[in-house]
């Protein structure tokens, strides 16, 4: 790790220690960490190149492929894009936030994985029954679960495109909306949308009998007015999934973020939306930093990006045959070099000391067989 570069693994070495002995994280969030730590460090191994130009030798090191870690997010987005595309409707999108009061945050920590299935199944309720009572169709959705807001504090919503068309009850395609104009009226989406997130989170609490013990948060939540924003349709859908791309492999911090470390604290950029998304400096203590992200470790194999309605397997082969024919052609697997410079024009291969020749495989290096989570076993020794 370049150490005049200010990035999480480096947070994450500096603050370990007092941050596991003071909130205990569970182990899924403390082998989160470690594997950020290692990331493309020798303790994962890697390989030895050489340019077959100018010979010069250079190393690079193994990711760690976590979903989490905001170094290898990136040829990901990329491919799910491309992915998407091919099984994309030709037809106007709309962009629909579902967002959770904050009043209700105390809830989400009980369970997280469950309180954001329940706000899953209540997005897609809310935008299933308005598409079968305003057009008689089953519509779609492909949703993308983000849980944080800039400063990092708990902030759990859902991004989703939905496409201005669906299935009629007779089996046939048929295009919704209002003129391209508006979906859904907003008003009545969000008041829908709390009716069915709230009954859902009722029926959880009460069995696990913490109804009563909640019940002041749910009453304050239910009496304030809650957030559902769409945006006008998007008329490409290569242009709505490229927008929704900008949200499926986000991490809850980038390293570009990051302004300074120092001995106690944090410094990183958030953007103000009060102050008309003016990027401004926030300043944490190093252990409320990690524990503001580590809340946005999502629980273990826990799906964030889901798929409804005609978006759905059960309807893959009739998706596709509303597709031109050119997506319905067979592809061969690419090699993950050729794909990446095919999208993105960038050669992972070029030597980047004489930018002509291209870098091979000469040696490989044996990932360094550690015990695990170091500053943890540190930790531990420590008590």
């Amino acid at each position: 790790m370049n150490q005049n570069t200010f990035e999480l693994a480096r947070i994450i070495q500096q603050f370990a220690k007092p941050f596991v002995q003071r909130y205990n994280p569970n182990e899924y969030q403390l082998r989160v960490l470690s594997a950020i730590t290692q990331c493309r460090t020798s303790s994962l191994g890697g390989h030895v190149q050489a340019c077959d130009e100018c010979g010069v030798i250079s190393i690079s090191y193994n990711s760690c492929r976590n979903r989490h870690c905001p170094k290898c997010q990136g040829s990901k987005q990329v491919f799910w894009v491309e992915d998407l595309m091919k099984s994309t409707l030709p037809v106007k999108h709309y962009h629909v936030v579902f967002t959770l009061p904050h009043e209700l945050n105390q809830v989400c920590l009980l369970d997280s994985a469950e309180y954001y299935n329940l706000l899953f199944a209540a997005a897609w309720d809310t935008l299933r029954a308005f598409g079968y009572a305003r057009f008689g169709t089953e519509t779609g959705a492909i949703c993308v679960l983000h849980t944080w807001g800039q400063n990092l504090s708990l902030h759990p919503h859902l991004h989703c495109i939905v496409p201005a068309a669906g299935v009629s009850l007779a089996g046939n395609w048929k295009n919704i909306g209002n003129g391209g104009k508006y979906l859904y009226p907003v008003p009545k989406l969000s008041v829908d949308f709390r009716r069915h997130f709230m009954k859902a989170l009722k029926t959880w609490l009460k069995k696990k009998v913490l109804l009563r013990q909640y019940q002041s948060l749910i009453d304050t939540a239910w009496n304030k007015p809650w957030v559902v924003h769409c945006e006008p349709s998007m008329a490409k859908p290569d242009h709505v999934v490229r927008y929704l791309g900008q949200y499926t492999h986000r991490v809850a911090i980038t390293n570009n973020r990051i302004l300074d470390v120092s001995n106690d604290n944090v410094t990183f950029l958030h953007k103000d939306y009060a102050d008309k998304a003016r990027q401004k400096p926030v300043t944490l203590d190093g252990v409320e930093f990690l524990r503001r992200f580590c809340m946005h470790i999502l629980p273990f194999r826990f799906v964030k990006i889901r798929r409804f309605g005609v978006y759905s397997s059960v309807y893959k082969t009739m998706v596709q045959k509303a597709q031109p024919g050119s997506r319905l052609k067979t592809t061969v697997k690419e090699p993950t070099r050729e794909r990446l410079f095919r999208i993105t024009g960038f050669d992972i291969s070029l030597c980047k000391a004489c930018k002509k020749g291209r870098m091979h495989r000469i040696k490989e290096l044996p990932w360094v067989r550690s015990p695990g989570y170091l500053f943890v076993y540190s930790v531990n020794y420590c008590q």
